[in-house]
């Protein structure tokens, strides 16, 4: 009843990366994950934590031979994440664009993330299912194929004119975070420096697609998940300054969920 996601991401070079978003995603309250990964990296996985279910992929990366097994899991889930640590092969991407249209054509919500953003910046092309990308400023480049303003209005303005173009939630994540659906737009003033970190991406990915997964529109999922992040983010520094890892975020997610409010008496004590 409170979904089920699944995570299609991990290469031989990184296996951290969807294991991070299950986990997150877990903690935001989903029944289920899956992890969808080659088939020595999603071993590897399965060593991180009993809660972790994988599913074995042919091949040393994501490749295309691998849909037609996927698109039987692609149905039996309530949204997807794509993208965390699959790789840049021209297989991959040609796997991820196939998987977009299998999630369009069974009306699976859909968030994009890394690699999975810069595959489908090969085509940037309108979308036709519930969908969320979450790229960091390069990424936004790339789909745009414009720098993006320095000015926080400006910026929003371009986040907002590109979530239109593409028929998308946009979260671009920053020091200030901007989502829009391209008619709407929020700002995000959770978070730190710290969440430089590598891994606090996927995180936030996990909490979205979490949000996702249990039926919660793109775009309230989006800003919902930034607050949460970063708020997770800002709670870690408090306990450890910023010596954080992506981990730490983690045990803080149900604890913001259930207490929003919880971070307005983190600001007060820092004011």
């Amino acid at each position: 009843e409170f979904g089920r996601l699944l995570v299609i991401g991990g290469s031989e070079t990184y296996s951290g990366a969807p294991a991070l978003v299950a986990l997150a995603a877990l903690r935001t309250g989903v029944d289920l994950t899956y992890i969808a990964a080659p088939e020595k990296t999603a071993y590897a996985i399965s060593s991180y934590s009993p809660n972790l279910i994988t599913i074995k992929l042919e091949g040393t990366h994501l490749n295309p031979g691998n849909v037609a097994a996927l698109k039987k899991i692609i149905q039996h889930s309530t949204a997807l994440v794509v993208g965390p640590g699959l790789g840049l092969h021209a297989e991959t991407a040609e796997a991820v664009k196939e998987i977009i249209k299998v999630s369009e054509e069974l009306g699976k919500p859909l968030l994009l993330d890394a690699d999975g953003l810069k595959a489908f910046a090969e085509e940037k092309r309108k979308l036709s299912v519930a969908s969320v990308l979450t790229p960091h400023e390069g990424e936004f480049r790339l789909l745009s194929g414009k720098e993006p303003p320095q000015d926080v209005k400006e910026k929003a303005e371009a986040v907002k004119e590109l979530a239109s173009q593409l028929n998308v939630t946009i979260l671009l994540k920053g020091h200030v975070d901007i989502i829009s659906d391209g008619k709407r737009v929020k700002y995000n003033f959770t978070g730190n420096p710290g969440m430089t970190v590598g891994g606090t991406g996927d995180v936030l990915s996990g909490i979205v697609g979490g949000l996702l997964a249990k039926g919660v529109s793109p775009f309230e999922a989006a800003v919902a998940g930034a607050f949460v992040n970063g708020a997770a983010g800002d709670f870690v520094r408090k306990e450890k300054g910023y010596h954080m890892v992506p981990t730490d975020l983690l045990g803080w997610i149900p604890k913001i969920l259930d207490n929003p409010m919880l971070h307005l008496e983190l600001r007060s004590i820092n004011s």
